[in-house]
C-alpha cells in the first residue's frame, strides 16, 4: 500500500508539473512539442506502424487528448442545437466525438513513416487568447500537405479546438454531418449515429501504410 501510495503521488507531481509547462509555454511551441513527440514515437515503433490498435490509441489519448479541448470542438460542430441539448446529452456527446477524433487520429499515425512537420513563423499579439498555429507536414512522396491549428488559451493553458488539412476545418466539416443526423433524428439520433460510427471502427484493423 505505502508503494502504491509512493507510485500515485510520483504520478501527480509529473502530470503537475506537465501541466504547468504546458500553462506556460506559447503556443507554437506547445503545438510542435506535442508533434514532434507523437511523429517520433509513431515512427520509432514498430508496433504502431504494424497496426497495433492498442498502442496507437493509447499514443493518442496519453500525447494529444489532454491538449485538445474536444468539449469546445463538440459544441462548435453542433453549433445551434448544442444550447437546446440536456446536460446528459451534450455529456454524451462529447464522450462519442471524442472517440471518434481518437479513431481519427489513430488512423492517421499508422500511415507514418517519413513524414516531417515544418512550423511557420506565429502571427499573434501578446494579449491574444485565440491564435491560429500554421505548419506543414513534408512528405516523402509528393506535395507538403498543409496543416493548421486553432488554439485556445484558457485557466489550463494553451488547447487546440480545430485542425485544418489542406484547406478544410475539421469542425466545420462535422458541422454539416452533425446538422443533417440532427434534423433526422435530433440530439439523440447523433449520439445514436456516432455511437455506432464508433463501434464500427473499433472492430476493424487500422490501415497501415508500405513502407
Amino acid at each position: 500500500m505505502k508503494l502504491l501510495k509512493q507510485l500515485l503521488a510520483v504520478s501527480t507531481l509529473a502530470f503537475a508539473a506537465t501541466g504547468f509547462a504546458a500553462a506556460q509555454e506559447a503556443p507554437d511551441q506547445l503545438v510542435k512539442r506535442i508533434s514532434t513527440d507523437v511523429l517520433n514515437t509513431a515512427k520509432s515503433d514498430k508496433d504502431i506502424q504494424n497496426g497495433d490498435t492498442r498502442k496507437v490509441i493509447n499514443l493518442v489519448e496519453t500525447k494529444i487528448l489532454p491538449y485538445v479541448d474536444s468539449d469546445r470542438m463538440t459544441s462548435l460542430a453542433a453549433g445551434r442545437h448544442w444550447r437546446d441539448a440536456t446536460p446528459e446529452q451534450k455529456k454524451a456527446l462529447s464522450t462519442e466525438f471524442r472517440t471518434l477524433l481518437v479513431y481519427t487520429y489513430s488512423g492517421a499515425l499508422s500511415q507514418v513513416r517519413n513524414e516531417t512537420i515544418e512550423f511557420k513563423p506565429l502571427r499573434a499579439d501578446a494579449g491574444d487568447t485565440e491564435v491560429e498555429v500554421r505548419s506543414q507536414v513534408n512528405m516523402s512522396r509528393g506535395e507538403p500537405v498543409l496543416l493548421n491549428y486553432r488554439v485556445a488559451k484558457n485557466a489550463d493553458g494553451w488547447k487546440i479546438y480545430d485542425i485544418n488539412v489542406l484547406g478544410a476545418w475539421l469542425v466545420e466539416t462535422y458541422k454539416g454531418t452533425f446538422n443533417t443526423e440532427i434534423s433526422k433524428g435530433g440530439i439523440d439520433g447523433l449520439i445514436k449515429t456516432l455511437a455506432a460510427k464508433n463501434k464500427q471502427l473499433a472492430s476493424r484493423p487500422l490501415q497501415t501504410k508500405k513502407p
